[in-house]
């Protein structure tokens, strides 16, 4: 096995990938961890400590749209325009800016295991029709498909988004590609976050964030076999580089307050203005590329200025279609189990450093969420972000059933 090493000390990243006997040593040992092993505006200069009570934060807009069961393309587009014109003014928007636009391209699959191509496309139109100049959509993927050192890349983001059928849509409405790994290893800078994180190193985090004035976030709705869910906060991964994600995932007993604290970045914490899901479909199950897509009756865009906001509602929606569901589905042994989880995140160090970083890896512990208040992401995000948002959730069409709309109001209303 080849090694190389890069500016993070102790951390190195393998550039052939991992022979069959040093996988195969990977899992042993990765078993025998798991088995043994116990289980808005940033409002402060400094990262708090774990186990502070929650506060209430300021009131909060979450806008919400609702769409019909398989509803047609241009209903949904309608839906995004709905939700978002409610969420923000756009008076950040200055005629000219260059715009970009996030979304989840974690494989391949289409929606809603990577961002639906529809909003995508709605939201490239917004932003034209708005002012905005260049709008560029771009990501890069998880590292079950892409291996990417100094030295190597193999896989491809660019093919995965063509694949699940967003490429084609993004291009027809106007918008530039853009692919972090294209650009090289070099093509990446150092941003800090806040002091007092989790975090060892600087975020390695892409270049062409330098090019534009503007994010929008479009994540999906979903389970995540690891976090439980990925929603907006989670989302950052995407624009990490392998050794960036390599300390996230190696150092894993603190893997919720990273992905808090990665959103702390001054480019996020500067640029990013709107964050927008479209979620007629739910990954219910599993996660991130596969499980049960579910399909309401009555389907949601969320969108808020806010990220912590916004994903409270998110995960609210997540887990009430997750009580739609048949207890054979939502009770699945993969979805639930703790041990899988552990032993997925050693195979993932393992990708990402060799079988050597993997089996002296932190052990992960998975976040049960059977309310918004289980998600310790979410809970130090709160910190970071100046306290819990009051939602004020608005119906931005005639579509939000309103015992629905009530239902997420009380799941996440502030537990005095």
């Amino acid at each position: 096995m080849i090694w190389t090493s890069v500016n993070h000390g102790k951390y190195s990243l393998a550039e052939n990938p991992m022979e069959r006997r040093g996988l195969i040593k990977l899992m042993a040992g990765a078993s025998v961890t798991a088995v043994c092993s116990p289980a808005g505006n940033i409002s402060a200069s400094r990262v708090p400590l774990r186990g502070k009570p929650l506060v209430p934060g300021p009131k909060t807009k979450v806008s919400l749209a609702g769409v019909s069961k398989n509803a047609p393309e241009n209903a949904v587009k309608q839906a995004v325009r709905c939700s978002t014109e409610a969420a923000t003014d756009f008076s950040w928007l200055s005629k000219g800016d260059t715009v970009f636009i996030k979304p989840a391209t974690n494989s391949g699959n289409p929606y809603p295991a990577t961002t639906s191509p529809i909003a995508v496309s709605a939201m490239v139109e917004i932003l034209r029709e708005k002012g905005a100049g260049r709008v560029i959509v771009g990501d890069m993927s998880g590292v079950e498909y892409l291996k990417f050192s100094p030295a190597r890349l193999k896989g491809s983001t660019r093919k995965l988004m063509e694949s699940s059928g967003m490429a084609k849509v993004v291009q027809a409405a106007g918008a530039e590609l853009n692919f972090f790994e294209e650009a090289g290893w070099s093509a990446f800078h150092e941003e800090m976050p806040l002091a007092g994180s989790h975090w060892k190193h600087a975020l390695m985090m892409p270049d062409v964030l330098k090019e534009v004035q503007h994010i929008v976030l479009m994540p999906r709705c979903g389970r995540h076999l690891l976090a439980g869910c990925t929603l907006g906060l989670k989302a950052a991964v995407g624009y990490w580089r392998h050794d960036t994600r390599l300390e996230y995932h190696h150092d894993a007993s603190t893997f919720n307050e990273k992905t808090a604290e990665a959103n702390t970045v001054e480019t996020l914490r500067k640029k990013q203005r709107l964050v927008v899901t479209a979620a007629d479909k739910i990954l219910t199950t599993i996660g991130p590329d596969k499980g049960c897509i579910f399909q309401p009756d009555n389907g949601l865009v969320i969108a808020s200025e806010s990220v912590v906001a916004h994903d409270m509602v998110s995960l609210a929606w997540l887990l009430e279609n997750r009580c739609s569901m048949p207890d054979t589905e939502k009770n699945g042994f993969i979805d639930t189990s703790k041990l899988i989880p552990r032993l997925a995140n050693h195979v993932l160090v393992g990708w990402l450093g060799g079988w050597g970083q993997a089996l002296n890896s932190e052990t992960f512990n998975k976040n049960t969420l059977n309310a918004v208040w289980d998600d310790l992401v979410l809970n130090h995000a709160y910190e970071i972000f100046g306290g819990v948002p009051g939602i004020v959730l608005e119906s931005s069409n005639n579509m939000v059933p309103v015992d629905l709309k009530k239902r997420l109001d009380e799941m996440t209303e502030f537990p005095y």
